[in-house]
This record gives structure tokens, sequence and C-alpha cells, in this order.
């Protein structure tokens, strides 16, 4: 068997087992005995609730996951991606328009596959536990915008690369890793402007107590931005959230309207103050940096693959060509991509605790950010006792209660 092809097969199956292997262990650590820090939030009848919620995550990530998994199996031993090619030949273009059918053709393909499972996780799971608020024409909706700024961005942006690596050859990926670079600190900008009300409505947040107070914490931390807006994401679902928007001056505090009606001005300003903790100090910077990182490590890596012979022969592919090998390359990539994605989890959890302490530090008040992330977690219906091993692969914040109880660590301390 072609050495790329076992890679390549090997490699799916191995991180399907280690995601397998976490959530079993992840179910096999739920306890029916209620943490004493959410003793007066669950009652016994929705902490289960809790519990089987996430056991029919788990079950239906288990069932989709293997799905796609012997599909692309199936799919790349069997030619798929030569037929593909053919398809996207038979037009008569060059290279880069080429390049743009494949892809475009891969990307319908691939929706087709995902529409039953995101259906079913939406109109199904979701709505069995009481968050779902997205209809059917909401739903497909969202697709159509999602498939036109793939389209009108995504498509652009790989035509580009595909002309850098025609065009410049060993150093292409150079060009390449630069352009991609520049884009993503575009899309920063233009993202909360131009993109995220395509698919929710942002409406500046109106005058009262919560405004002046968000508007007065940030004024004393010297914290810049464009305005406060509420989002409407009790439109699609019933879960709670905040974030940040922009870069810059261009700043946006989002809060969706769901948080705003189940918490207090001193619970959301403290929200918000872990969010300004992480601009001050400069977790997003850093974050960036390592995107910009990676993306220049991935391009390099991929300069000694455009054009190996031996893995076109792995896909079953009669032509060799640049935009099929990027395609490629991202299965090659797959234990790179999950190293670094382990390595930004261990960071990004560290950091949500550094931004903990700044709310609490601040806004200096730290049993409003205790009650905030209490009741976001039963609203939510987080899993309180996450296994350690799911934590350090997948996590990207901190259990709630490893939280909750530096929070107290801090107030003890001072």
């Amino acid at each position: 068997m072609n050495i790329y092809l076992t890679a390549v097969i090997s490699f799916l199956l191995i991180a399907f087992i280690i995601d397998a292997v976490a959530d079993y262990f992840n179910i096999k650590n739920m306890t029916d005995e209620l943490p004493g820090e959410f003793a007066g939030y669950y009652d016994a009848d929705k902490y289960k609730k809790s519990q089987n919620y996430l056991r029919d995550k788990t079950a239906f990530s288990f069932i989709s996951s293997f799905t796609v998994l012997v599909i692309e199996i199936i799919f790349i031993i069997s030619g798929g991606f030569n037929f593909i090619d053919m398809i996207s030949r038979s037009f008569g273009y060059g290279e880069i328009a080429t390049g743009l059918f494949f892809a475009a053709f891969l990307m319908i393909l691939l929706n087709i596959i995902q529409i039953p499972f995101a259906a079913y996780n939406t109109f199904v799971i979701e709505t069995k536990y009481g968050f779902n608020k997205t209809t059917v024409k909401t739903f497909f909706i969202d697709i159509l915008k999602t498939a036109f700024l793939f389209a009108v961005i995504g498509l652009p942006v790989f035509a580009l690369i595909v002309w850098f690596f025609v065009k410049f050859g060993s150093f292409a990926w150079i060009y390449a890793a630069a352009a991609v670079v520049l884009f993503e600190i575009l899309i920063t900008f233009i993202a909360p402007v131009f993109i995220m009300p395509l698919f929710n409505k942002y409406i500046p947040l109106e005058d009262g107590e919560l405004k002046s107070e968000l508007e007065r914490y940030a004024l004393r931390e010297n914290f810049k931005m464009k305005g406060l807006y509420k989002m409407d994401g009790s439109k699609r679902s019933t879960k709670s959230n905040a974030f940040f928007a922009g870069f810059g001056k261009f700043r946006r505090i989002v809060l969706f309207d769901t948080l705003i009606e189940k918490h207090t001005t001193d619970q959301l300003v403290s929200v918000l103050a872990h969010e300004m903790g992480h601009y001050k100090k400069g977790h997003i910077t850093k974050f960036m940096a390592m995107s910009f990182a990676n993306t220049i490590l991935m391009f390099f890596i991929l300069s000694f693959f455009i054009d190996n012979q031996y893995m076109f022969e792995a896909f079953g592919m009669q032509n060799i060509s640049v935009y099929a090998a990027l395609v490629f390359f991202g299965f090659l990539y797959t234990p790179v991509s999950m190293f670094l994605s382990v390595i930004q989890n261990v960071l990004s959890r560290k950091y949500e605790f550094e931004a903990d302490k700044y709310s609490v530090e601040t806004y200096k008040k730290p049993d409003s950010m205790i009650e905030a992330l209490k009741k976001l977690s039963v609203d939510n219906l987080t899993n309180l006792t996450p296994h350690k091993f799911k934590v350090f692969l997948e996590y990207s914040h901190p259990p709630v209660l490893e939280r909750i109880k530096a929070i107290n660590n801090i107030k003890t301390e001072e």
C-alpha cells in the first residue's frame, strides 16, 4: 500500500480513536452527586437533565464522526477525488479556474454530508433540551449565506494561493503565507461590519443602568471601543454568551440578548471585564501571533509536498495539480494540527484564569463573577465534571469549578 495512503488513513483513525477515548472517559467521569458549589442552582431533575444532554451529545458526536470517517476513507480509496478532478477538468479551463471548480464541488459534497447531521443536532437534540429557537427557514438561509461567503471570500483566497504556487515555484509558500496572514488581519476588521451582520442583528445597547456601568468601567480601564451592542442570539438558541469583535479602536462589545435577560448588571460587567482582560493582558495579540506562525509553518511544510507524485497516487489521482495538493496536504497535516490545537488549548485555559483574575481585581466584585459563571453553566447545561483527558485535548476554557476555585483563592488573598 502507498505509504502516503497508509499515513492518511492512520491519521484519520488515530484522531477518531483519541476523540472517542476522551469522550468515553468523559462520560465515565460523570457522577450523580451534585458539586457543592452548585447547591441551590441545580435541582435533582435539572442536574440529571444536564447529564443526559452530555450523553446524547456524545453519542451523536460518535455516530456522526464515525459515519464521516467511513465516508472519507471510502471516498479516498475509491478514487472520489480523481472523479471530482476529472469533472473539473472537463470544462477545459486552466489550473486556477479548474481548481475553483474542484474546491467548489468538494464543498458542495461536504455540505450534503453535513446538513443531515447539523439538522438532527439542531432540530432533535437541541430542541429536546429546550435550546433550539432556529426555524427551518433560518437553518437553510444560514447554509446559503455560508455558501455565499465561501464563494466570495474563500474561493478567491484559494485561487490566489494556487496562483502563487503556479507563478513563483519554490518561493511560492512565502507569498502564500504572507497573503493569508494579511487576509487574517483584514478579516478581524471587516467581519464585525460586513460578515457577522449577515447572520444576526446587532443593535446598539439601549441607554440605561447596564450601558452606563459598562461605559464607566471601560473608561476607568482606558479601554477604547466602537460601541456596545446587543445581538439577537435568541433567534437561534436560548444559550447565552458575550464576546468582543474587531480590533483596536474598532472593537465592539457584543452581548447576547439571552445573556442580558438572565443576569444582573454587576454580573454582566464582570463577564465583560473578563473579556477586556484578554485584551489588556495581550492574549488576543498572542493568539493572532500563534495563528500567523501556524500559517507560515503550514505553508512551509506544504512546499515539500506540492508536487509529490506519491501523495497524488495515494488519493488515486491521474494528474498532479496545485489545487488538489492543497486539499490533500490537509490530511497529512492532521497530526501537526492536533498537536498545535492541544498547545493552544493549554495556553487558552491559562489565559482564561488570567482574564478572570483581571475581572476580579479591576471590577472588584468576585461574587458577581462567580454568580455569572454558575448561571451560564446551568443555563447552558454545562458538564461540571469533565474528565482531565477531555479537558487537556479539547477545552479552551478551564472547567467551571476550577475557575470558581481560582476566584475564591483571589478573594482569600485579598
